[in-house]
C-alpha cells in the first residue's frame, strides 16, 4: 500500500491494512488493521520502526522542548515523604529526595534513628525496577515487599529481615500488588496469587493463600477462591490480635464487593471458616475490626448500601451474617458529600473508640471526627486548604494517632498527623524537615456548567489570574471512569503549561466518583456517552466564558482518560487544535482480549452481548475513524511493558489516523521498559514535557 500523503506532505510508514470483517450478532465489523495487535509480526515491527524514526524527527524539530523538559524536571524536584506505617516500636515510611529516581523505604527504630531499608535503585540502578507493595508485620520485625521490573506490575514477593536487612523468604512469583495480612508472631501471612499456567490468562484465576515464611509457595494453602469467576480480585485483612480475617472481593473492577469474615480462634489458619457477611450485592462496602474484639462486640462497617454517598453502620460479628438487617446506622450519608474512608481509633487514652471519616464534597477533601459508640459528630480535621487526601494509617494494635497525606493544586504532597487526645493536628516530618513551599503564580476555581442533557457538571480551572481574562492556550483533561473522583493534587506538567501563561481545565466527569456510586454509575456501560458529552459540554464551557478558543484548546487524558481523548477527537475533531492520547483503550469491541480487559467489563460492558456491543460500538474510537475527516494534532504515547492497556489500541488507532486525516500531524511515541504505571523520575519527566511540547507547539504556548 502507498503511503498516504497529507496536505502538509508528511508522509507516513506503511501500514498493513487489510480487508478484515468482524461478524458479531449480525453486525459486519472493519477491522483494516487486525495485523497490528500482533507486536511480533515482521510487518508490524517494520511498521513500529517508522514511527520511531518519524516521531523521533518530528521532535527534533521541537525548538522549546528543552524548555519544557527543564521547568517540569524542576516542578517535579520536590522532597516527598509519603504516609507512615507504625508497627510494634518502628516506623516504616518512603521518601523521594530531589536527586532520587524512586522513593526509598526508610525505617526508624527509636531512638536508633532512620536507616534505608529498601532501595530500588540498589537493586537495579538502570531504574527499570520499582517497588510496587510493602507491609511489615504486626512486631515490626519482617518486611513483606513486592517489586516487579520493565513496567509489567507482575511482582516478586519477598520477605526481609528489618533488624538486618537479610531476605530470608522469596522470591514468590504470580502476585500484583497482593494485600498482606500478617498473623501477631509474624510466622505466616495470607496473600493473594493467581495460579498461572494459562496461556492468555496469567494474570487471572486469583486464590486467597496462606504461607509460612521459608516454605516452598508451591506448598502454601488455598483458603479461598476455588470455584469463583476468573476475574474476581481479592483483598485480606487480619486483625493485629490475630482474631478475625477478612476477605473482599469484586468480580473486576465491579463496585459491588463481597465480604467475608472468619474467627481465627475458632479453627486453624489453614482452614478458616469464612461466613459471608455481604454477598452477590452491587454494594460497596468495607470492614473495619478493631483488635480485641470479640463475638459480641462491636464492628464497623463502611458502605453505600441503601445509601449510594456512603455511611457507616455497626454491628456484632456474631450477627453479621445476618447481612444489613442487623446494622445499626452510626454515621448518616450526607447529600451533599461522598463518603470516601474511616479510620477507627481504639486504645486506653480514648475514653470510647473514635472515627475519623473522610469525605469529598464536590471533589474536595474534608474530614469529620465522630463518636463511634452513637455517632456523634465531636470534631472536624482541618485541612490546609480545598484539596486531597490519601488512606488514613493508624497503629493496627489500636491508639490514638492517624497519618494521611494532603496536596492540592499547588502544594506538593505532605504527611498530617493527627493526634485524638489533644485533637491536634500538624505536618509529620520524621528528622524535622518542613514541608516545601506550594507552587506560586497558579490561581485555581471551581466552576459548573451544563451538559448537553441538563446535568450540572463542575470542573477546576487552574490559571495565572483565576478569570478568563484572554483566550489562553488551555489544556482539557478528565478521567470519568471507574468511580475514580479527579480531586486537586500536585501534578508538575499542570504548573508548568499554567507558569507559562497556559490555562489548565480539569472537570469532574460522570464516571467519576466525585457525587458518588449514581454519578459513577450514570457515566459508564449504557450511559457511557455521557461521560464524553460532559467532556464536549466542558470544551464549549471553556470557549463561551472566554478562556480560550477553539484553536487554541488542547486535549489529553491517559488510560480511561485516553478512551475519552479518543471519542472526544472522533465525535468533535473541530472542537480542538491538539490532543495527547496517553496509554489508551480504543478499539472497544475487542478490548476484552487482551491486557486487563476482562477485568473491565463491569465498567464497559461486553460485546458478547448484542445490546452491550452496539453500546460499545456506538462510541468505539477506532470504529469512527472516517476518511478526510480534518482531525487535530495528535500524539499517542504508549509503552510496551503495559500489561493493562495493550499498545495495540494505539496502534491500530494511530494507523487509521494517518491514513483517514486531512488535518494535523499523528504520531507514535512508544517507550520500552516501563509500563502502565510507576516509572523513574527522569523518565516521567521526559513524557510529561514531550506531550506539552507536542500541545504548546499547536496552541501557541511558550515556556
Amino acid at each position: 500500500m502507498e503511503a498516504a500523503v497529507r496536505p502538509s506532505r508528511r508522509r507516513y510508514p506503511d501500514a498493513p491494512r487489510e480487508d478484515v470483517v468482524q461478524e458479531l450478532h449480525g453486525r459486519r465489523i472493519p477491522d483494516p488493521y487486525r495485523r497490528l495487535e500482533d507486536a511480533a509480526d515482521p510487518r508490524t515491527v517494520r511498521w513500529s520502526a517508522g514511527q520511531d524514526a518519524l516521531y523521533q524527527a518530528d521532535r527534533d524539530t521541537w525548538p522549546d522542548l528543552d524548555r519544557w523538559t527543564a521547568e517540569v524536571a524542576a516542578l517535579t524536584a520536590t522532597d516527598r515523604v509519603l504516609t507512615p506505617k507504625v508497627r510494634g516500636g518502628r516506623t516504616f515510611w518512603p521518601r523521594q529526595r530531589p536527586d532520587q529516581e524512586h522513593p526509598v523505604l526508610l525505617v526508624a527504630d527509636g531512638a536508633a534513628g532512620e536507616r534505608v531499608l529498601l532501595d530500588p535503585a540498589a537493586l537495579d540502578p538502570t531504574g527499570r525496577t520499582v517497588l510496587d507493595a510493602w507491609e511489615p508485620s504486626v512486631d515490626g520485625g519482617l518486611l513483606a515487599y513486592q517489586i516487579s521490573r520493565d513496567g509489567t506490575e507482575d511482582s516478586l514477593l519477598w520477605v526481609l529481615d528489618v533488624a538486618t536487612g537479610s531476605v530470608v523468604d522469596g522470591p514468590i512469583d504470580r502476585v500484583r500488588r497482593s494485600s498482606i495480612g500478617w498473623l501477631p508472631d509474624g510466622a505466616m501471612f495470607y496473600y493473594v496469587r493467581h495460579l498461572g499456567g494459562r496461556s492468555g490468562e496469567e494474570r487471572y484465576h486469583r486464590r486467597v493463600c496462606l504461607h509460612r515464611v521459608g516454605a516452598d509457595p508451591d506448598t502454601d494453602v488455598v483458603v479461598f477462591g476455588e470455584g469463583r469467576d476468573k476475574t474476581r480480585f481479592y483483598s485480606v485483612a487480619v486483625t493485629a490480635d490475630g482474631r478475625w480475617l477478612a476477605v473482599t472481593a469484586t468480580t473486576g473492577t465491579g463496585r459491588g464487593t463481597d465480604v467475608h469474615l472468619a474467627d481465627l480462634s475458632a479453627a486453624p489458619p489453614e482452614r478458616p471458616r469464612l461466613r459471608p457477611v455481604q454477598e452477590g450485592t452491587r454494594d460497596r462496602t468495607r470492614l473495619h475490626v478493631a483488635p480485641g474484639t470479640g463475638p459480641y462486640d462491636t464492628v464497623w462497617l463502611r458502605t453505600d448500601h441503601g445509601a449510594p454517598r456512603g455511611r457507616v453502620v455497626a454491628c456484632r460479628p456474631a450477627d453479621l451474617d445476618r447481612g444489613a438487617d442487623a446494622w445499626r446506622e452510626v454515621v448518616a450519608e450526607r447529600p451533599d458529600a461522598v463518603l470516601t474512608d474511616l479510620a477507627v481509633l481504639t486504645g486506653p487514652e480514648l475514653p470510647h473508640p473514635i472515627g475519623l471519616v473522610a469525605w469529598v464534597r464536590h471533589a474536595t477533601a474534608e474530614v469529620t471526627v465522630h463518636d463511634l459508640t452513637d455517632g456523634r459528630q465531636v470534631g472536624v480535621v482541618p485541612l490546609p486548604g480545598a484539596g486531597s487526601i490519601g488512606a488514613f494509617s493508624v497503629r493496627p494494635g489500636g491508639g490514638h494517632e492517624a497519618w494521611f497525606a494532603y496536596t492540592d493544586f499547588a502544594t506538593p504532597p505532605y504527611v498530617l498527623h493527627y493526634d485524638r487526645r489533644s485533637g491536634q493536628v500538624a505536618p509529620w516530618t520524621p528528622d524535622g524537615h518542613a514541608p516545601g513551599p506550594g507552587a506560586d503564580g497558579v490561581a485555581s476555581r471551581q466552576v459548573a456548567f451544563l451538559s448537553r442533557d441538563g446535568t450540572t457538571v463542575r470542573m477546576f480551572v487552574i490559571s495565572p489570574t483565576g478569570r478568563p481574562d484572554a483566550p489562553r492556550p488551555t489544556l482539557l483533561t478528565g478521567y470519568g471512569g471507574f468511580a475514580t473522583s479527579m480531586s486537586p493534587r500536585y501534578t508538575p506538567q499542570v504548573l508548568a503549561w499554567v507558569r507559562a501563561g497556559g490555562v489548565f481545565a480539569w472537570p469532574c466527569l460522570r464516571g467519576g466518583g466525585e457525587e458518588g456510586e449514581q454519578w459513577h454509575r450514570a457515566g459508564s456501560r449504557e450511559h457511557k456517552q455521557n461521560t464524553f458529552d460532559d467532556f464536549a459540554a466542558a470544551a464549549d464551557h471553556l470557549v463561551a466564558a472566554g478562556w480560550t478558543r477553539p484553536d487554541r484548546l488542547a486535549i489529553m487524558g491517559g488510560s480511561n482518560g485516553g478512551l475519552l481523548v479518543g471519542a472526544a477527537l472522533t465525535q468533535h475533531p473541530d472542537k480542538y487544535a491538539a490532543a495527547v492520547c496517553m496509554s489508551p483503550l480504543l478499539d472497544m469491541v475487542r478490548y476484552e482480549l487482551s491486557g486487563m480487559g476482562p477485568s473491565w467489563v463491569p465498567e464497559y460492558g461486553s460485546a458478547s452481548d448484542p445490546a452491550q456491543l452496539r453500546v460499545l460500538l456506538g462510541y468505539s474510537p477506532y470504529h469512527r475513524v472516517t476518511p478526510g475527516t480534518p482531525y487535530p494534532a495528535v500524539l499517542f504515547t504508549v509503552s510496551d511493558g503495559d500489561t493493562r492497556t495493550d499498545p495495540l489500541h494505539a496502534r491500530k488507532m494511530c494507523a487509521a489516523l494517518q491514513h483517514a486525516s486531512s488535518g494535523g500531524p499523528v504520531l507514535l511515541r512508544l517507550e520500552r521498559g516501563v509500563g502502565h504505571g510507576v516509572r523513574a523520575t527522569s523518565r516521567a519527566v521526559a513524557l510529561h514535557a514531550e506531550c506539552l511540547a507536542f500541545l504548546a507547539g499547536h496552541v501557541g504556548l511558550k515556556p
